[in-house]
């Protein structure tokens, strides 16, 4: 073994260490509801809390709830709440509390002081599992621009944090403070990272483009974390891509090309997942990568219907599209994980054409919803019999390279083409047309 491998098998062993002991860590929930009523809904959001504490790592050993009209504002919980945390802190020996709501820098401050232990809130826990699961260069500097968005406001001094910069002679007066110092490094870093996103997000606009000149429409898989969009992916695309239970296992969208069963071709785009109480931070962040969810041509609203609070979930995401502008898509709800509801069972409000029962693990459903997808999509393009002068082989090499071509045959006068295109290029192809029809539609 040389000196190199075995520095980087100590780094390994080094890596795996500490992920071990950040998985140790030992958590307790927190989180506060406006009355009884509120409370199922409360120990709801608290077990999703849970998840998301386990996917970033952490063991829950206790879980803590208080009915409040309103949250403490110097503590978010009440005073006897505090010491019961403090003294589930000494007993559990926790490392960690997590609230279950977003706390003012001066919440968490006053809390990590009388607990003494170290506190999280539900943002933060959502940036540390999204740290963990980002793999292109975009994700990870989508992350670090929204951690460095919701650090920068909770920039406390203590103590001698405080102090001037320098020391002796000539270095007295006002000066800089550490503080004002890693305030104004958080700036230009945000600035810096703004830059590299939109240098991103100019060169997947241009992918965009590319593809938008060729006739295949782009249908989005959005929905609740761990609604089985991935599953529903690798069942719809076979492209193996990462199933998991935990929360947010797929960050980075992918995208494969799909041949539906009347032929026509899609491309289907896997994208993060949404939760209750997203921060808007994150959904800023995130936004040149949700822009495939904006520029598609149909989403596919994947929907958990074995959870018991499906219809939340779903307004969730609801909420997150319209925060997107993209609230007015055309869109399919599929009602997925149908395997785990009793035999002969069928929710009430899963009805109508807009909606389709499947189970993506199984395949149950799965060619009613290709047959929907394709009725959705039919009108996408049109099918045009054209005849091209042989002059005009620069048309000749954008209809093969922008079109679907679907017959061809060769006169003397010209070349006589049956192709699809999309709708917006049959104006500029008006002149060669012979004959125009929709493309045909899905044979059941």
């Amino acid at each position: 073994m040389t000196a190199g491998e075995g520095r980087q098998d100590i780094s390994e062993g080094r890596r795996k260490t500490l992920e071990t002991a950040a998985a140790a860590e030992k958590a307790c929930l927190a989180g506060c509801y406006p009355s009884s009523r509120d409370r199922e809904r409360a120990e709801e959001s608290l077990a999703e809390l849970a998840a998301l504490a386990e996917a970033a790592g952490a063991r829950v050993l206790a879980r803590i709830l208080q009915e409040r009209p309103n949250p403490d504002p110097a503590t978010f919980v009440g005073r006897g709440k505090v010491e019961e945390l403090r003294a589930l802190v000494e007993t559990l020996a926790l490392d960690l509390i997590v609230f279950d709501d977003e706390l003012s820098p001066g919440q968490q401050r006053n809390l990590e002081n009388r607990t003494e232990c170290k506190i999280l809130d539900r943002t933060q826990l959502i940036l540390d599992i999204f740290s963990r699961r980002a793999r292109t260069r975009e994700g990870k500097l989508q992350v670090e621009l929204a951690q460095l968005t919701y650090l920068l406001p909770r920039l406390v001094g203590k103590g001698t944090l405080l102090s001037r910069l320098g020391a002796g002679i000539g270095t007295r007066g006002p000066g800089e403070t550490r503080l004002e110092m890693d305030r104004r490094r958080i700036r230009s870093r945000l600035a810096l990272l703004r830059r590299e996103i939109d240098r991103v997000g100019l060169h997947r606009r241009q992918q965009r483009s590319k593809r938008q000149g060729i006739p295949v429409p782009v249908v989005a898989l959005v929905g609740y974390t761990n609604a089985g969009k991935s599953t529903l992916f690798n069942a719809l695309t076979e492209a193996g891509a990462l199933e998991s239970r935990q929360l947010f296992s797929t960050l980075d969208p992918l995208l494969r090309r799909v041949t539906l069963p009347n032929r026509l071709e899609m491309v289907l785009s896997d994208t993060v997942g949404f939760v209750r109480k997203l921060p808007h931070d994150i959904v800023a962040a995130f936004r040149a990568t949700l822009e495939e969810v904006r520029e598609s041509d149909l989403l596919l609203h994947v929907i958990d219907v074995s959870s018991a609070r499906w219809k939340e979930q779903a307004s969730a995401v609801e909420e997150v599209l319209r925060e997107l502008t993209a609230q007015n898509k055309p869109a399919i709800n599929v009602y997925n994980k149908a395997d785990l509801l009793p035999a002969g069972t069928n929710p009430a409000g899963l009805t109508g054409t807009n909606g389709v029962l499947v189970s993506a693990r199984t395949g149950f459903g799965l060619r009613e919803l290709e047959g929907l997808i394709a009725l959705e999509l039919e009108s996408f393009t049109m099918r045009l019999e054209l005849k091209v002068p042989y002059d005009r082989a620069g048309l000749l090499s954008r209809l093969h390279d922008q079109g679907r071509i679907k017959a061809k045959s060769f006169e003397n006068d010209g070349v006589l083409l049956e192709v699809e295109v999309p709708r917006s290029a049959v104006r500029s192809l008006r002149e060669y047309v012979v004959s125009r029809r929709p493309a045909p539609p899905v044979r059941s």
